[in-house]
């Protein structure tokens, strides 16, 4: 379903996320695309910025999901959690496998590529537009409890239920 919105159904307040990497609705220039799904990149989490954080946020958790995939439930590009609450950016290429441009306490978990860091975008040759939306949620929680080496898709039941906002903005891709 390429016009589904994931967070459609769970509505909260909202964050104001902007990237000096794309600009919402923008395709996404290489740096963003995958280099390991052969899509011509070189796998660099965009920069991030975010504003608007309600009282009682103790942590952010930042996500890229490809919701046209064809995977069941999409295609999870990143996930970052325990985000301090005082962060309110992240440069670019700070999805790196090895995390080490990451605030403090921060951690990667696996993308559907089966390794922790950002996986750019790499639609399907032929399948159309895809979008990649990064959410930046406002938690209010310091720690969500998930693993360190569990999967990025775990975070669709996680985190509704601990988001007090969220923001995104979306590029798009296609090959």
């Amino acid at each position: 379903m390429k016009d589904h919105d994931p967070y459609a159904s769970a509505p909260v307040p909202e964050l104001q996320v902007t990237s000096e990497s794309f600009r919402d609705g923008e395709t996404l220039g290489p740096d963003q695309r995958s280099g390991i799904l052969g899509a011509g990149g070189k796998d660099i989490s965009p920069q991030l910025s975010w504003s608007g954080a309600p009282d009682g946020t103790r942590s952010f958790a930042v996500t890229m999901l490809d919701p046209d995939a064809p995977d069941p439930g999409g295609f999870w590009h990143w996930a970052v959690l325990n985000i301090p609450p005082e962060v309110s950016s992240l440069p670019a290429g700070s999805g790196g496998q090895d995390g080490h441009a990451l605030p403090a306490g921060a951690f990667q978990l696996k993308n559907d590529g089966g390794r922790a860091g950002y996986l750019g975008a790499a639609a399907p040759k032929g399948h159309g537009p895809h979008r990649y939306i990064v959410a930046v949620h406002a938690l209010d929680v310091e720690d969500l409890g998930v693993p360190k080496n569990s999967e990025a898709r775990i975070l669709a039941s996680a985190l509704p239920a601990h988001t007090l906002a969220r923001g995104t903005i979306t590029g798009m891709f296609e090959r």
